[in-house]
């Protein structure tokens, strides 16, 4: 196969720049089969679909200006699930392949260096892995509808392109806002990361949301902040960082009617000051969900992709080398990036299957990774009437789990937890 390259899209520009040794931004996407899976076979799956995901299969390269991706020849081998989720993916590894392909017994998992991609296609791949490691194992036949693809055909031109590029507004805005209260812990020596998952009735959460009438995002981002302003009220060195913000990433498919396969999404961050007064539960509610409606607006959102563009564009900054542009880059994201928000809930839906994978298939899971400069974040998805609300952290203290699951059952939701805790 000829190799390509790709520039990083508009998004996956500031995670090269801002990785460290022992960290980068990775996050996971799984599929719990009912049978054990066979890694040979899931290897020739992966090696069936090289030709038709190329901004997928990818390895990162250093320019003298920029960083850019580059197709591999070879997909990854499956490899059996080690150590933990989310392991750091050192340079070496990324010089070779940005993604990993993962089983372990009946799971099949895909780990994806952010600059390839974004939960929604990070999902979408999954899916298509799965559909043609199906018809190789149990000889069934998946149709090519909604995420699932042809293997044959040649890629879409939609899918290989930075959409960022396409629905800027003419003016960007502002990035300043208030710095959030910033959660801390020891951490493990080891980059350990504690995954708690929270797996609840589907039915029970919406109904839940539409008590107070919003969505369920804006639901659990509710609880979130109620358990990070206890949190905080426990805290004996608060800082005086006192806002509670919970960060959201948003998909911009929906928002502008574009799809892609690479980066297409932007993070809101949402939240009150508590120093204002108390809040009820109904309260902050509210105010989740009126901001988080408010700042998605398609004009909102084309404003922020405007001020992300526009600078990239910048002249003076594409000719800066590569060194010079990476401080700068990790000097903004200190700046406004991290600082702005607690923690994140990135919640991918409800998945949906073709009806002929549907028996196969037991349950999905969503995980993101912890950030640099915080130790927690939070990542949802739905499958076949329960969600799992994976919790992630690389400190020793739990206490923010035990806050916001025990808040979800004192609110009348059901938990069934699971833990990685060793």
């Amino acid at each position: 196969m000829r190799k390509q390259w790709y520039r990083l899209d508009n998004a996956a520009l500031i995670f090269p720049a801002v990785m460290r040794k022992n960290w980068n931004n990775v996050f996971r996407v799984s599929v719990t089969l009912r049978d054990k899976v066979d890694p040979e076979t899931l290897s020739r799956a992966a090696e069936d679909l090289l030709a038709r995901f190329p901004t997928i299969y990818v390895r990162l390269r250093t320019g003298f200006f920029w960083y850019y991706l580059e197709t591999v020849n070879k997909a990854p081998k499956a490899e059996e699930d080690y150590a933990w989720p989310l392991t750091p993916m050192s340079r070496r590894k990324l010089k070779k392949c940005c993604i990993r392909i993962l089983y372990y017994q009946n799971r099949i998992a895909v780990e994806f260096f952010h600059s390839v991609t974004d939960g929604h296609g990070g999902m979408a791949f999954l899916k298509n892995l799965t559909a043609r490691y199906l018809t190789l194992k149990e000889d069934i036949a998946v149709p090519a509808e909604g995420e699932i693809v042809d293997p044959a055909e040649a890629p879409r031109r939609e899918e290989t392109r930075d959409c960022f590029q396409l629905c800027g507004a003419k003016k960007g805005i502002s990035r300043a806002e208030e710095n959030a209260y910033r959660l801390r812990g020891n951490p493990e020596e080891d980059s350990f990361r504690y995954i708690v998952t929270g797996i609840v009735p589907t039915e029970k959460l919406v109904e839940k949301a539409h008590e107070q009438k919003v969505t369920v995002t804006a639901w659990l981002a509710a609880v979130m902040a109620e358990a990070v302003q206890k949190r905080r009220e426990e805290d004996p060195h608060p800082g005086r960082r006192r806002h509670i913000k919970i960060t959201i990433p948003v998909d911009l498919r929906r928002t502008f009617g574009m799809n892609t396969m690479r980066n297409f999404s932007l993070a809101v961050n949402i939240g009150f000051d508590p120093l204002l007064g108390e809040y009820s539960h109904g309260e902050i509610c509210r105010l989740m969900y009126h901001q988080l409606a408010a700042e998605t607006i398609p004009q909102r959102m084309a404003g922020r992709v405007a001020t992300n563009v526009n600078l990239q564009r910048s002249l003076l900054l594409r000719l800066v080398p590569l060194p010079l542009k990476t401080q700068a880059m990790r000097l903004v994201y200190s700046l406004s990036g991290e600082s702005k928000g607690c923690l994140n809930i990135s919640n991918m839906g409800t998945v949906t299957l073709p009806e002929a994978m549907v028996p196969y298939v037991e349950r999905f899971d969503f995980v993101i990774g912890v950030q640099y400069s915080y130790p927690n974040n939070c990542s949802v998805v739905s499958w076949q009437g329960k969600t799992c609300i994976n919790m992630i952290r690389g400190i020793r203290d739990s206490e923010l789990e035990r806050l916001f699951f025990s808040l979800l059952v004192e609110k009348g939701l059901p938990v069934e937890i699971e833990s990685n805790r060793r």
